[in-house]
């Protein structure tokens, strides 16, 4: 009999990039990157984990825009050509290092795994990936939450209520579309939360979300628990509020002692893309002649001197089993402890970002193989539970307020407000004030105009990821980000216009449509 709870949160989310007008476009590879090391990978874990008999469960979002990228036929198609790419290069790299020890075995695991992925995403799931992490839903050892339409950060959206809605009841939709079921949880985007929103999730059918630490322990009543048990943030509103665990997230987050900095792993920058020559490269960077990473990488970490020593995938692998052994025992003790005082099994909540585990740490899918198998083997003090499952177990739950609070540095808006990116939010909540007059004033349009109506929403809802306010701030991409800001606040004024003075080309809308295809079902009365 298990002594308390492990819950793994993974966030899986990137922002809907999609340009049809160029065969070729960078932001794009996001994307294919993250299917190739991280969400592909993690689905051959829980099917190595399901065929093997292991008791495990798994609590991840997969974002709305997400989704739709995931889903559409296009990227799809892209994604295959990509994957192709890549797989002639690997069958390249497997000639070129033959003979050399260092790195012929290393350019071979990447040919077999690049060959394999293709197998999965082509002929295991047609495509559409989707399919797979439905599968281990309705197996019952994943649970899938939703979030935000577009990850729009709402602290910064409260004086607007019916765009919180609007956000809300399009994720909502996205998810019982491709999932087949309404979804439970909510990750609220950048975990950002303020007290009222409660009222918003429980409208649509959202029990449970998740908060950073402070968050819980700046409640307006002290938590009995910490974090170690949900709160509900009133008694008529009984959604409860999980709070993060800093002992077992710093473990991976820490750039200082978490594991992916361990020297075995993977190293991220060296990537071929920039180290071989540009003739032997050229067929496989950008178009344009700008090098970019391949996903082919031969060193390891080795230290922080800027020396990097040829990668073995076996150290790796060693590395992973070790670190995924102590993150177990310290969780043991951990739950240990906490059960000793507490009169409930305490729950541990691990969250992070999916593409920590493969994109960025390579090894991460490996470290949760190894951890849920030796969970189950190894031990019975820590049980791995999804936080449904334990509303569903322990009902009963304090009332208290949790505080307005983000994940994000400084714990509150600092990196979604600030001098790069302050400038964005006069023109979002405009455009808000404006969505929701259309939907009042134009709520029985029919035809072309409903068309325009529905597509002003589209531009609305993409303008207002907290992505690009959040590139903006860490440098990163920043003239992709205030141009696609722009751009969306633009086209949703020039739709505004022409409905309210009844100046449609239909010629232009089509355009519009095809380019900003996401949410192709939605209604735009979800502002009325």
């Amino acid at each position: 009999m298990s002594k308390g709870y492990l819950a793994l949160v993974l966030h899986a989310h990137l922002p809907y990039v999609r340009h049809p007008e160029h065969e070729d476009f960078l932001e794009e590879d996001w994307l294919y990157e993250a299917i190739t090391e991280t969400y592909i990978p993690l689905l051959d874990v829980f099917e190595g984990l399901v065929r093997d008999g292991v008791y495990f469960r798994v609590t991840m979002s997969i974002t709305p825009p997400l989704m739709n990228m995931l889903a559409n036929p296009l990227l799809q198609n892209r994604y295959l050509n990509y994957l192709d790419k890549l797989i002639k290069l690997a069958e390249l790299e497997c000639k070129r290092t033959l003979g050399d020890d260092n790195f012929h075995y290393t350019a071979e695991m990447y040919r077999d795994k690049f060959r394999h992925i293709r197998y999965v995403f082509l002929d295991k799931y047609k495509k559409n990936i989707l399919n797979g992490f439905k599968y281990f839903l309705e197996q019952g050892v994943l649970e899938v939450m939703t979030c935000g339409a577009t990850h729009g950060f709402f602290p910064f959206m409260q004086d607007y209520p019916k765009a919180i809605e609007a956000q809300l009841k399009m994720a909502v939709a996205t998810h019982e579309k491709h999932l087949g079921v309404k979804p439970t949880g909510i990750w609220l985007a950048e975990c950002g939360f303020f007290p009222g929103l409660e009222k918003h999730l429980e409208n649509n059918g959202i029990k449970y979300f998740f908060v950073d630490t402070h968050g819980i322990m700046f409640a307006d009543k002290i938590p009995k628990y910490g974090v170690y048990a949900p709160i509900y943030c009133s008694d008529k509103h009984q959604v409860a509020a999980f709070g993060r665990d800093i002992e077992s997230s710093r473990s991976v987050w820490s750039s200082e002692v978490g594991y992916p900095g361990d020297f075995r792993y993977r190293e991220f920058y060296r990537d071929i893309g920039y180290d071989l020559p540009f003739d032997y490269i050229k067929n496989y960077v950008q178009s344009n002649g700008l090098r970019k990473n391949t996903g082919i990488k031969y060193y390891r970490i080795t230290d922080k001197t800027g020396h990097k020593e040829p990668y073995h995938a076996g150290w790796a692998c060693d590395a992973a089993g070790s670190h995924a052994t102590d993150f177990m025992l310290n969780r043991e003790k951990q739950i240990e402890h906490l059960a000793s005082f507490m009169d409930r099994p305490p729950l541990v909540i691990s969250p992070y970002d999916a593409e920590l585990y493969g994109h960025w740490w390579y090894e991460g899918p490996m470290f949760i193989d190894f951890l849920m198998r030796k969970i189950f083997h190894d031990q019975d003090t820590v049980e791995t539970i999804t936080p449904k499952e334990y509303l569903e177990r322990f009902p009963v739950n304090q009332v208290s307020m949790p505080s307005m609070s983000s994940w994000g540095a400084g714990g509150y808006g600092d990196v979604w407000l600030n001098n790069e990116n302050a400038w964005i939010y006069r023109h979002l909540h405009k455009a808000a004030e404006r969505m929701t007059e259309l939907a009042h004033d134009y709520y029985y349009e029919q035809g072309l105009y409903e068309r325009a109506l529905n597509q002003a929403a589209r531009e609305l809802l993409l303008a207002q990821s907290s992505d690009w306010a959040f590139i903006m701030t860490t440098g990163t991409m920043v003239e992709y980000a205030v141009g696609m800001t722009k751009l969306y606040v633009t086209r949703f004024n020039d739709l505004y216009y022409a409905i309210k003075n009844r100046d449609l080309n239909e010629e232009w809308l089509a355009k519009l449509e095809y380019r900003d295809d996401i949410f192709p079902e939605l209604d735009f009365r979800i502002y009325s």
